[in-house]
C-alpha cells in the first residue's frame, strides 16, 4: 500500500475516533462553558460573510482567525468534557 493511499484510512479513522470521543464527552454533564467555542464559531461566520460581501482580505484574516480559535477552543471545552466523564462529575 503507497504512502498516499494511507491517507485514505488514517484520515476517516482519526476522524472516527474524535467523533466518538466527543460523543463520550457530550455524555458528560454539560457544566464546562461552551460560550467561547460559539463565540469563535461566529467568528467564522463573520469573516465568511465578509468574503461573499467582497471584503475578501479581511474576510479570510477573520475566517482563519476564528478557524484558530474555534480549534483550541474546542480542544479545551472537550478535554473539559472528557476529564468530567471520567472523573465521573455530575
Amino acid at each position: 500500500m503507497t504512502w498516499r493511499h494511507r491517507w485514505f484510512w488514517i484520515v476517516p479513522a482519526f476522524l472516527a475516533v474524535m467523533a466518538l470521543s466527543c460523543g463520550a464527552a457530550g455524555a458528560a454533564d454539560k457544566s464546562a462553558d461552551k460560550s467561547k467555542v460559539d463565540g469563535a464559531t461566529n467568528r467564522v461566520k463573520q469573516g465568511a460573510k465578509q468574503i461573499g460581501q467582497g471584503q475578501v482580505g479581511p474576510g479570510f484574516k477573520e475566517l482563519f482567525t476564528g478557524v484558530g480559535h474555534t480549534v483550541v477552543e474546542g480542544a479545551k471545552f472537550s478535554g473539559e468534557n472528557i476529564k468530567e466523564f471520567f472523573a465521573g462529575k455530575k
